[in-house]
């Protein structure tokens, strides 16, 4: 079995046995620019303490060149993805030379040529854990740390981390870039890209605080490149978020960089969002391009606190930064930009999204066990996404929109730079609202699936006896056969395949493609719970019994 495949019981006893006080990470990125070299030198250096006198360090990449602790050579054990540590106690400083593979999946640190000028361009991206591909280190969202990155490129670049640069040296005809320490962050939202990318600056300004905002893509791209666009969207968020989050924005400057062959639509980097290149509009482009473009900076926007401020301890609460991510995205769209029918997008897009998947043999509750780093990579879908926006959507209707921000504000305070799970969210809620929202985490996160149906066999007249109702995400019909007595009989499942007005037409070619199915209307012996029908106007064909059910027959 491979080791790369980080689990949730191994990880938690790491993050109990260690902490870590800061990294530095010095990159040496002169090779991009030849095609021939695949490598990269990286070198780590970690200031931790340990309770324990072996752990490892994880780190996927060409070759480990040598590891030291407290400034003396340990023997290199490296099995491809993790480095055993040794000698460890109390407070420990380690150093790990290495060198890392340029990539062309886009994953870990991703190189890309344009063909358009023949000029090299790297970024990185990492989640849900691939900095161990550019750098060793604590692959876990749970060890937080600030980090300080130094990055030696061509001269002429732009070199870009997530925070501002505080010095610049010329070093053999390069540039040797150290830039300011992070806040403390997970690994997975380091960033950093290098290259010619074109820039445009801005800035925001709220009170005493102002954020330097910047607009990039790659040079071939910058007569297509709206930044002014992108800047009002991103000034109207900050905006919003100020004003409803009460937390001033953490994280220093706010870049945006357009980054082409991205796996991704987005990426919610703290100080340097990145985004697919497919945001730049090369020709005219409808309001519903921009509608997208602006949610889905206001989504990554969103992340600054849900997920980057504060951040899940494990994979399980992925939701608890992509369900509140997807739904904000919306809400400060619809609120606060000129996109005011972005629900209805959300409805028809991403909504639709969420119904299809949850359809399928793989959906999974919004809460999801994620025992390891495989499974944690399946869970980016649309149930975490979409289904999770819509279901915190009617969180908000059920505890008040009030109680909700208020929630999200102490919520921010508590465990800034921390790592939660989902209780320490339900307790805040409930703290706030004064209601329980744990039964309504139990029944609408943990679980799968959403519409329920009830069905009733009645043949004495409307006020017979009720079948049970039918369950989990599939519409079902419990047919009963009852005597006037009310004496059960026989009982038998049916799913419902159709719901419809009644016409020839439609009769005739259900019957016709699945000979197998019944058309039932109401009064014919079986009727359905009116509320169970999607829908308000087939609701009310369902009322007025004028209505076509098509009932698959079961045993």
């Amino acid at each position: 079995m491979s080791t790369a495949n980080l689990n949730r019981s191994e990880v938690a006893e790491r993050s109990r046995a260690i902490s870590v006080a800061g990294y530095r990470v010095e990159l040496d990125l002169r090779s991009a620019v030849d095609s021939a070299v695949k490598t990269f030198s990286t070198v780590t250096t970690i200031d931790l303490t340990s309770s324990v006198e072996s752990t490892w360090l994880d780190f996927i990449g060409a070759a480990v060149d040598s590891v030291d602790v407290d400034g003396a050579s340990i023997p290199v054990e490296y099995d491809g993805s993790r480095i055993v540590l040794r000698g460890l106690g109390g407070s420990n400083v380690v150093r790990v030379a290495a060198h890392g593979h340029y990539s062309r999946s886009g994953e870990g640190l991703h190189r890309f040529v344009d063909d358009a000028d023949d000029q090299t361009y790297l970024y990185t991206q990492y989640e849900p854990a691939d900095a161990r591909r550019v750098f060793a280190c604590f692959e876990q969202p749970d060890l937080k740390a600030p980090f300080t990155f130094e990055v030696t490129a061509p001269d002429g670049w732009e070199v870009l981390s997530n925070q501002p640069a505080t010095q610049t040296l010329s070093v053999d005809g390069a540039q040797r870039v150290t830039f300011a320490p992070t806040l403390p962050i997970s690994t997975y939202i380091t960033a950093i890209a290098a290259g010619p990318y074109h820039r445009v600056a801005s800035s925001w300004s709220r009170g005493e605080l102002t954020v330097e905002l910047g607009a990039l893509c790659r040079a071939s791209l910058a007569p297509y490149l709206d930044a002014e666009n992108v800047f009002d969207i991103t000034r109207q968020g900050l905006d919003f978020y100020a004003e409803y989050f009460d937390y001033p924005y953490p994280f220093g400057k706010y870049d945006q960089i357009f980054v082409p062959e991205y796996n991704l639509g987005a990426m919610e980097n703290p100080g340097l969002v990145t985004f697919t290149e497919a945001y730049v509009f090369r020709g005219s482009a409808t309001d519903e391009q921009h509608q997208r473009r602006a949610n889905t900076i206001l989504h990554e926007m969103a992340h600054m606190w849900f997920g980057d401020l504060v951040t899940m301890v494990w994979w399980d609460d992925l939701w608890l930064k992509e369900s509140f991510a997807d739904f904000m995205g919306s809400l400060v769209s619809a609120e606060a930009t000129r996109f005011t029918d972005a629900w209805v997008a959300f409805a028809i897009k991403r909504k639709a999204w969420a119904y299809l998947q949850d359809q399928l043999p793989t959906t999974h509750p919004i809460v999801a066990d994620i025992v390891d780093l495989e499974a944690a990579k399946l869970n980016f879908d649309g149930i975490t996404y979409a289904k999770g926006a819509s279901v915190l959507k009617q969180l908000v209707a059920f505890v008040g929109r009030d109680a909700f921000f208020e929630a999200a504000r102490r919520y921010f305070k508590a465990h800034a730079y921390g790592n939660t799970t989902l209780v320490d969210l339900l307790d805040v809620l409930t703290e706030t609202s004064g209601r329980d929202v744990r039964e309504w985490a139990r029944i609408w996160l943990q679980t799968t699936g959403g519409v329920h149906a009830v069905a009733r066999r009645n043949r004495c007249g409307p006020d017979g006896p009720a079948a049970a109702s039918a369950r989990s995400r599939n519409l079902r019909l419990q047919r009963v056969r009852r005597s006037c007595s009310h004496r059960t009989r026989r009982t038998r499942h049916h799913r419902i395949t159709h719901v419809g007005r009644p016409s020839a037409r439609s009769t005739h070619t259900a019957q016709r493609r699945r000979p197998h199915l019944r058309q039932g209307a109401i009064g014919r012996g079986i009727s359905v719970h009116c509320r169970g029908i999607p829908g308000p106007r087939e609701r009310s064909a369902c009322a007025r019994g004028d209505l076509v059910v098509a009932v698959e027959l079961g045993a």
